[in-house]
């Protein structure tokens, strides 16, 4: 009997460490708004709040729709997160007959946590510097 009951306790004990780590990995995502700070940028310099919303809806674990300075982007705007880095791209009409222009925001991102990186506008080629603040640092 003594031998159950510890195979029993050792089993439990093996759920609850099983189910702690899942938690703590769900709770690292990027659901939440950012404010991104672009620099060095020949028209696009200036604060943004981009919003993403963490459900792996675009393939991977960490990505999902993207919305910038709360409004909704009829072209799509969505993120991934792969091998480390954070990549937001927002779709628009190009205006010249051509498909589309492409803003992209790109950054060091882990357990939640977004750093610097670069931005690009393609269509007018624009390039600057990019910072993350703080998850819910901006309000919309």
């Amino acid at each position: 009997m003594t031998r159950h009951i510890r195979r029993f306790i050792a089993t439990m004990l093996a759920i609850a460490a099983l189910s702690l780590t899942t938690s703590a990995a769900m709770a690292q995502n990027y659901t939440g708004n950012w404010p991104a700070t672009v620099t060095e940028s020949q028209r696009d310099n200036g604060a943004y709040c981009i919003s993403l919303t963490d459900d792996g809806s675009y393939g991977w674990p960490h990505s999902g729709e993207a919305v910038l300075n709360g409004q909704e982007n009829p072209y799509g705007g969505y993120f991934t997160v792969v091998d480390g880095l954070i990549t937001v791209t927002f779709t628009y009409p190009s205006g010249e007959g051509d498909c589309c222009a492409y803003q992209v925001f790109t950054a060091r991102a882990s357990n939640g946590h977004i750093g610097k990186g670069v931005f690009n506008y393609f269509g007018i080629t624009d390039i600057g510097l990019l910072t993350f603040g703080k998850k819910s640092g901006c309000n919309l």
